[in-house]
């Protein structure tokens, strides 16, 4: 059963961004954020650290917008690359849940609207928590629906969501992936040395990369907090490019 717009609406930003709630195969609706533009190279399907929640009303508003992989959208869009960000499935919180069965069928869903849908090849990125989900979804997509796997500032210490990326199968991924740490992230579940870790349990993988960063700025009392080096606070600019310029060598 493919997945279908159940509903459309123009969001608020002025951009051609579409804010569509999707009806998923198990019966789930499920609203995205969906932003591809013309002559589009790529599109990535971004998966949101925290709780997952992002607040996404029908007109385009966003109760949480400073998760990295939102508030990056125009930078993307501006690297040539369509996105699809989606919320948590009627606001409930996605700790726990991402490295579950459940949701690596979800996010293969998205992945199968995409390719319908979008542009070009299609990538998975998710950042903190939202890694384990990407990490998931690359796990148990059928071959040759992802064309990469992207990884930023991963999840690998076991915290109070109960999953870290290694819970989601990583030595099942066969697409191409790229671990992306910043040195002067100071979040104790997502430690930068821990990359290398990662990368080695990504066993059914030939392309596998780290790609450390450094900087960022500080402007939140808690270190896994999105506006701090642990979401590329004040470096977004060059991490997004350094990260676009891997995916360009990848579609």
């Amino acid at each position: 059963m493919p997945v279908v717009a159940a509903g459309v609406s123009a969001a608020a930003s002025g951009h051609d961004e579409r804010v569509l709630d999707l009806r998923l195969p198990d019966g789930t609706r499920q609203r995205v954020l969906f932003w591809v533009p013309p002559g589009a190279k790529g599109t990535i399907i971004m998966l949101p650290g925290g709780s997952g929640q992002i607040g996404l009303e029908p007109d385009g508003r966003l109760r949480h917008g400073t998760n990295f992989v939102v508030r990056t959208r125009a930078l993307w869009v501006a690297q040539g690359y369509g996105v699809l960000i989606p919320d948590a499935i009627d606001g409930a919180s996605l700790r726990g849940v991402r490295s579950s069965p459940r949701y690596a069928a979800i996010v293969n869903a998205l992945i199968g609207f995409v390719r319908a849908h979008g542009a070009g090849a299609v990538f998975l990125l998710g950042t903190s928590q939202g890694s384990i989900a990407a990490m998931n979804g690359a796990a148990h997509a059928p071959a040759g629906r992802v064309a990469g796997v992207i990884l930023t500032e991963s999840v690998s210490v076991m915290g109070g969501s109960h999953e870290t990326v290694f819970s989601a199968d990583p030595r099942l991924v066969r697409s191409p992936a790229l671990i992306v740490a910043n040195r002067d992230d100071r979040c104790a579940v997502a430690p930068p040395d821990a990359a290398p870790r990662i990368a080695a349990a990504l066993t059914g993988s030939r392309d596998v990369r780290v790609l450390m960063v450094s900087g960022g700025l500080t402007r939140a009392a808690r270190n896994c907090d999105s506006l701090t080096p642990h979401g590329y606070d004040g470096i977004e600019a060059q991490t997004v490019d350094a990260i676009s310029r891997w995916m360009d060598a990848h579609r």
